[in-house]
């Protein structure tokens, strides 16, 4: 251990007693932000999932607006929360080994990336759009629980 009881105190009361700089401003809003949109990737696809059952599981000739299957949509759903978890266990493990800082930008890169391509999802049939989409929100999954864990943590540092 690096110190006893009162070292800690010691340590605690600095933190305490320090001013409030440009700093803290700063590492607040990007924690919230990171909150923000990991929220919103994770849970705006319920939303989504009724316009793509529009577009690509409509029948000609139906009078009711197409949906998606539940099995594709559970997939959907589902797959970033899997990644979640995988990316959580990963990030947190990696954020202790290599440092907080630098994998939390590798997180946010990851994000950034498979937001991006989430949209984009490619494929000549609906399932291989589903299948696409699929496998990017696994991996925007995988980014976010990196993001949890690690945003967290820098902030109460």
């Amino acid at each position: 251990m690096a110190g006893g009881p009162g070292q800690n105190m010691q340590v605690l009361s600095a933190l305490d007693g320090a001013k409030t700089q440009w700093y803290h401003f700063t590492a607040i809003v990007v924690a919230d932000m990171g909150f923000f949109t990991d929220a919103y990737d994770l849970f705006c696809i319920s939303l989504v999932t009724k316009l793509i059952g529009r577009v690509y599981y409509t029948v000609d000739g139906s009078p009711r607006p197409g949906s998606l299957p539940p099995h594709v949509s559970a997939a959907v759903n589902g797959v970033a929360f899997v990644g979640t978890l995988s990316g959580q266990l990963f990030f947190g493990w990696l954020g202790d080994r290599v440092g907080r800082k630098s994998v939390n930008g590798m997180t946010l890169l990851t994000m950034i990336l498979c937001s991006v391509a989430s949209g984009l999802s490619f494929g000549h049939s609906p399932a291989c759009v589903m299948a696409t989409l699929c496998f990017f929100r696994f991996w925007l999954g995988f980014g976010i629980g990196g993001d949890y864990p690690l945003s967290a943590t820098i902030m109460s540092e």
